[in-house]
């Protein structure tokens, strides 16, 4: 009677249990793509979606425009983000090195930010950028490194010609009609807040920058590592000026001056500036010479761009490559086989038990001398 109860309440609860529904399982994240060593989330192609949008509403761009940006980087946001997978992979390839130039960067960066503390500093660069310090770091990095691997790579085969030069200047000649300018960049040592002793520091500080840039430092580089200026995260590049609208001492000291001259430091209100004369246009259509780096900036682009995408091809067709299926590729190397290869479907080898049983034994009995032998220290076996 007991084992007829106990049966019935099995029965009702297994009928139970098959009407129970099967919870909806809800992917928070997945990998949808391998590239050798690594892997895409699906949540970091999101996350290049979301800070499009923020950045687009940042510059004030919507409707129909932002639109379809936003479709056009959503599509290749995949592609995008394996190219640049595949150009840091070939970078740490090619033991190409960056450090110098991140540690650098990080140091201009916090000198801009004005925090000394390196807590307070790395918290700030969070805040920024949304990122923790060392993830930043790292994107830092990987950015380095796929210009430094498209440079080297691409960069250094492609020639803009001078005929190519002088066919562009013939034919955009009203473009390189110019007022008369000086352009500037600068080197802004500040005096603000301090006393004579800091003055007077200050001083010396912009005569020594001066001095090392006109002995062919280069002076982008002393203004981003010391400038207190805004320009110092561009160079110290200020653009350019026509006649009258600098200040007066400023203007004297380097309008007269030729491309290349560096000014001693000049008191300003704010500190001392030393300023370098990046170019100075004179009023008329520009000579081709002048102008000679200008055109060929305006033609490498349209070079570059194509040869990029065919290198890019190329590293895929290199490359071990898996895409998970409803996701596209959209800078695929046409022919090349990228299916998803899950591990959770793969078939094992399957065998009987005998077969089991007979491997065991076949193993056993080569591990195991024959009765009536030995094994030499040569591994061979011998009859006693």
């Amino acid at each position: 009677m007991k084992s007829v109860c106990l049966f019935a309440l099995l029965s009702a609860a297994v009928c139970l249990a098959a009407d129970v529904p099967k919870p909806e399982v809800n992917v928070v994240d997945q990998i949808i793509a391998k590239v050798n060593g690594d892997i895409v989330s699906q949540d970091e192609i999101r996350r290049v979606a979301k800070e499009t949008a923020q950045e687009m509403k940042a510059q004030g761009v919507g409707g129909p425009q932002a639109e379809q940006m936003l479709r056009e980087k959503e599509k290749n946001a995949l592609r995008d983000r394996i190219d640049e997978l595949l150009l840091t992979q070939k970078g740490k390839e090619l033991n190409i090195n960056v450090d110098s130039e991140i540690s650098k960067y990080m140091a201009s960066l916090q000198r801009q930010s004005g925090i000394t503390d390196t807590e307070k500093f790395h918290d700030y660069v969070r805040q920024q950028s949304g990122l923790t310090f060392e993830d930043f770091l790292a994107e830092a990095k990987n950015q380095a490194l796929t210009r430094e691997v498209i440079s080297q790579e691409v960069g250094r085969h492609i020639n803009v010609s001078d005929k190519e030069v002088q066919a562009y200047y013939d034919a955009h000649k009203n473009d390189f009609i110019r007022e008369e300018k000086v352009f500037l960049s600068e080197i802004l040592i500040s005096t603000e807040n301090k006393d004579a002793a800091g003055v007077a520091a200050a001083k010396k500080k912009a005569e020594t920058l001066s001095a090392d840039a006109k002995r062919g430092q280069r002076f982008a580089e002393l203004a981003r590592d010391n400038s207190d200026a805004a320009t110092a995260k561009d160079g110290g590049a200020l653009g350019g000026y026509k006649k009258g609208e600098l200040n007066k001492e400023i203007e004297d000291a380097v309008w007269n001056l030729p491309r290349g001259a560096v000014t001693a430091p000049i008191k300003i209100a704010t500190g001392f500036e030393v300023f370098k004369i990046e170019d100075h246009t004179k009023a008329g259509l520009a000579p081709v010479a002048d102008v000679k780096p200008e055109i060929e900036n305006i033609l490498y682009g349209p070079k570059m761009q194509p040869k990029v995408r065919e290198y890019l091809t190329q590293l895929r067709t290199q490359a071990f490559l898996q895409i998970k299926p409803g996701f596209i590729d959209t800078g695929a190397s046409p022919g090349q086989d990228t299916k998803w290869q899950d591990p959770a479907v793969l078939k094992p080898e399957t065998v009987t038990k005998r077969e089991v049983e007979e491997k065991t034994r076949h193993k056993r009995f080569l591990g195991i001398p024959i009765p009536g032998t030995s094994t030499t220290a040569t591994g061979k076996s011998s009859s006693r």
